[in-house]
Formats: C-alpha cells, sequence, structure tokens
C-alpha cells in the first residue's frame, strides 16, 4: 500500500507548485506542465517493465530497487538548478515509483492463490483507498510545502517516504519468491526488443500529443511505424512483452484498459488543469486551492471504502460513467467569481469518478487478467492510466497556452463533457459482461479467454 501509494502522492503534491516552479524557472503554464508528463511517460513505459521484471527476478527485489530510485529522484530535484534537471528528476521519480503497483498485485494474487477460498477484496480495494489517501494528503501538503518550505521541497519529501516504505518491505515483505528461476536466457525472458520498441513508440507519441500547437508530424509518424513494428514484433515473439494475442483474445480486458484511459484523462484534467485555473483565473492562493480540492479526495476515499469490499463492479463503473458526464458539464458554467463553496460542491462529480472508478476497474482487470502476466497486465493498466493523464497534459497545454483563464477552463469543460459521454456509452455497452458481485479471491480470466 506504501508503494503503491507513491506515484498518486507525487501527483498531487506537484499540482500546487506548479505555479511556483514555472515563476522560479521563467516558464509558461505550459511548460511547467510537462513536469506532469515527464513523470507520467516514464511510468507508462516503466509500469509494465517492472512487472516483467518482477515476474522474473521476484516482487520483492523489484520493488526494493523501485524505492532507491525514488529517493534518487526527490533529491535531483530538490537539488535540481534548472528546469532541465527538473525533468529528468520527475522521469526518474516515475520509473522508480512504476514498481509499487505491479508488484502489489502479484502479491495479492500469490496469497489469494496460497490460500484458496480466501478473499482478496479487502487487499485489491486497499491499494485503491491507499492512492485515494495519498492524493488527499498531497494536496494540502504541497501547497503547505509551497508556501512555507518552497517548491522544492516537494521533491525533497520524496526522500524521507521512500526510507520509511523500504524500512516496512525489509520488515514485511516475504524474501521468498514464488517466481520460479527459469532457464530461458534473461534477453529472451523480459523480451527486451519488445521493451525498447514499446518505450520508443509511446515516448514518439507523447512528444507528438505534448505540443499540439506546433505538431510534430514526423515525430507522429514516427510513432505510428514504431507501434506498428512493436504489433509486428510481439505477435512473433516467444515470451512478449506486451501479449497481442492475449488482448484480443480478452476484450473484456483490452475494453478496461480503454475506460481507464478516458476516466484518468478527466480526473487530471481537474487534478492539474482545475487547480491551475483556481490559482490563476480564481485568484487563490497555492494553500486555498489545496485545501478547496481536498474534500474530493476525501470523499473519493470514503467512496472507496464501502465498495471495495462488496465486489459490486457494475454499479461502480455505472456511477462513474454517469459523474463524468455531469461534472465537467458543471464547469462550463464557473467564472472568476464563482462562490468557492460551489466550487468544492462540483468537485464532488470527480470525487465518484476517482473513488468509484478506481475501485470498479482495478477489481476488473484482478478478475480479467492472467494469473501468470499478472505484473504486466496490472503495470499495462498503470499505463493507461499514465496515457490519460498525459494527454490531459496536452488538452491543458493547448486550452490555456500562456495562463489559466475562464475561457481556458471553458474549453477544457467542453471537451472533457464529450469525453465523459462517450466513457458512459462504454460502460453501458461492457455492463453485460461484467460480474453485478463476485469474489475478488478468483480470478476469472479463464472465462474471458
Amino acid at each position: 500500500m506504501l508503494g503503491s501509494a507513491l506515484n498518486p502522492i507525487n501527483s498531487s503534491v506537484l499540482a500546487t507548485a506548479l505555479v511556483a516552479i514555472g515563476q522560479a524557472f521563467r516558464v509558461s503554464a505550459a511548460s511547467a506542465a510537462g513536469l506532469v508528463a515527464a513523470l507520467y511517460l516514464a511510468s507508462a513505459i516503466g509500469q509494465p517493465a517492472m512487472g516483467k521484471l518482477a515476474e522474473r527476478f521476484g516482487a520483492r527485489k523489484t520493488f526494493l530497487a523501485g524505492l532507491v530510485l525514488v529517493a534518487a529522484g526527490g533529491l535531483l530535484g530538490a537539488l535540481a538548478e534548472n528546469f532541465t534537471l527538473l525533468l529528468v528528476a520527475r522521469a526518474v521519480l516515475g520509473i522508480g515509483t512504476a514498481a509499487g503497483y505491479p508488484t502489489a498485485m502479484m502479491l495479492v494474487r500469490r496469497w489469494a492463490a496460497e490460500n484458496p477460498g480466501g478473499r482478496a477484496e479487502g487487499a485489491i480495494g486497499a491499494l485503491a483507498i491507499a492512492g485515494q489517501t495519498s492524493a488527499t494528503i498531497g494536496l494540502p501538503l504541497g501547497g503547505l510545502l509551497v508556501a512555507f518550505g518552497g517548491w522544492r521541497v516537494t521533491f525533497l519529501i520524496n526522500v524521507p517516504l521512500a526510507l520509511l516504505t523500504l524500512a516496512a518491505a525489509l520488515r514485511w515483505l516475504p524474501r521468498r519468491s514464488r517466481e520460479r528461476e527459469s532457464s530461458i536466457p534473461l534477453a529472451r525472458a523480459l523480451d527486451l526488443p519488445g521493451m525498447a520498441l514499446f518505450a520508443a513508440a509511446t515516448a514518439s507519441l507523447i512528444v507528438f500529443f505534448q505540443d499540439l500547437h506546433h505538431p510534430r508530424w514526423v515525430v507522429a509518424g514516427a510513432g505510428v511505424v514504431l507501434g506498428t513494428l512493436l504489433l509486428w514484433w510481439e505477435t512473433r515473439a516467444t515470451h512478449p512483452f506486451i501479449d497481442v494475442r492475449m488482448l484480443v483474445r480478452n476484450r473484456a480486458l483490452s475494453a478496461t484498459y480503454v475506460r481507464v484511459a478516458i476516466m484518468f484523462l478527466l480526473s487530471y484534467c481537474i487534478l492539474y488543469g482545475f487547480t491551475q485555473w483556481l490559482e490563476q483565473g480564481r485568484h487563490l492562493s497555492a494553500s486555498t486551492a489545496g485545501y478547496v480540492m481536498v474534500p474530493m479526495s476525501v470523499v473519493a476515499a470514503l467512496l472507496a471504502i464501502p465498495f471495495s469490499r462488496g465486489g459490486r463492479i457494475r454499479a461502480c463503473l455505472l456511477a462513474t460513467g454517469i459523474a463524468a458526464v455531469a461534472g465537467p458539464a458543471c464547469l462550463l458554467a464557473f467564472h472568476a467569481t464563482t462562490p468557492v463553496w460551489l466550487l468544492i460542491a462540483v468537485t464532488m462529480a470527480f470525487a465518484v469518478i476517482s473513488g468509484l472508478g478506481v475501485i470498479g476497474n482495478q477489481a476488473a482487470l484482478y478478475h480479467q487478467a492472467p494469473t501468470e502476466t499478472i505484473g504486466v497486465a496490472a503495470g499495462l493498466l498503470r499505463t493507461f492510466t499514465y496515457l490519460g493523464a498525459i494527454l490531459s497534459s496536452s488538452l491543458i497545454g493547448v486550452a490555456y497556452g500562456e495562463r489559466a483563464s475562464d475561457e481556458g477552463l471553458h474549453t477544457v469543460a467542453l471537451v472533457l463533457t464529450v469525453l465523459g459521454a462517450v466513457l458512459l456509452v462504454l460502460t453501458v455497452l461492457a455492463l453485460r459482461g461484467l460480474p453485478r458481485s463476485q469474489d475478488a479471491g478468483e480470478s476469472t480470466s479463464d472465462e474471458n479467454h
């Protein structure tokens, strides 16, 4: 839980520091949003890669290595003297925090296998709640750190957090690795060409989406070519990094990935875009903007608690789809004089998206993913999460430009309303294939195949 929460806390703690960082290095709001993309690009690539490494070397070793990178990235960011080093620090943090979630899912699945009849719903739900709790802590913490210690402390905070998690991991995570030793050569087992093609294709497309004001069509073309090569290679690899054939057969799992990407595009537009507007458009201080967002995270965590143990996947996802339309539609009426209480009230719709959407999709993946590749499958879920977050950064950059204005917020809200409608339609279409209530201790991936 501690390890899987490190990435969300790095997301939320930075939200209220973007304006201060932009002022410190004299960069625009769109450029400062690049810090968001740096972490999520690294995480999008690192999540399935860490899952693959964990399947080979064991969850515990992979998890510990990730914590070392988290501490190193936090220290580098705190000492950075230019914006480029800050981007590098965020990338290191992204790779380090990528180890937490796939290894956690592997450990839960292992426990379920070793305890027949045991209910893993509580552990699966706890991972989602840990993310919501860390986001709740991160928002006000980021505002306070910026107000009293400066933006550098938002990076430095990773050092004690990583050390605390490292101590807990050394004390409690089992040394014995259930992953059996393999005689398959390491490079072949890890599918290094597949990893490289995945990283290059993802990076190319993200670079393209990062500056849609000046689209780099050559980069986009390169991304398409690399993506085509990736598909070609993975369908022929003996031990593919991304099992494309499985994703084609397991349409339910593929649909879950698409829903997650749209859901987090909405969520992170609010986390970053709405927070920037609160400071620059609504003229609130960094700390006050953080406090405005706190109720959203608190309600999201509170919603997740009762639903985390009930296995009500359909109810979670349907509520998420409805909120995805209602929340952005309300933002269309916001302006610089909108009362703070109304701002807080409307964020409750996004609390539903963050709380129930994570619970529902995470539970769906646990049921749908094959046991032998749960690490990569879980990592890939987070990859789609980060792709949604990165696309949100692109949307924010295009809509806001140099400053987060009312007009820019309305542009973002209009796009999000359309995407919310798409998400609702996709959810309704998928409801027939999702269980009403099911024990998370048993995987249904074989049925989906």
